[in-house]
């Protein structure tokens, strides 16, 4: 069954050299390696390839979540601001924001910010 491997998600480039120092110099990854379609990292128990792709940026949906702990929510958004990320706001029901960050009626909260490309990134932490 499908199930039972690991997915990767794959967020697509238009220079991957600059998605690199985004990724390696802005959020903190290191990356496992260099492959034919891109770059691998590493994340928590997973990974996710970037490559290059004419078709950068065309998705306007969320393309990768990341799962964090309560304790460190609040000081990976500050890191993001020090770093430059601007953080996005929609509607959507039930959503409160404050300063960026959305909070759910059962207590989960979630920011969204773009890489360069305009692939949209998730943190968020359960209730």
């Amino acid at each position: 069954m499908l199930s039972d491997y690991a997915a990767v998600p794959t967020l697509a480039v238009t220079d991957l050299q600059r998605a690199r120092d985004f990724y390696e110099g802005v959020l903190g990854y290191t990356a496992e390696g260099d492959v034919p379609e891109g770059v691998m990292y590493k994340s928590g128990n997973g990974s996710f390839l970037v490559y290059p792709s004419s078709y950068a940026g065309t998705n306007k949906a969320t393309a990768m979540s990341l799962q964090l702990s309560a304790a460190a929510f609040d000081a990976e958004v500050e890191a993001l601001r020090a770093k430059g990320i601007s953080f996005q706001v929609f509607e959507m029901d039930q959503l409160s924001w404050d300063n960026g960050v959305a909070s759910m009626p059962d207590g989960s909260r979630a920011a969204w910010f773009s890489d360069p490309d305009g692939n949209i990134l998730n943190i968020e932490v359960g209730a």
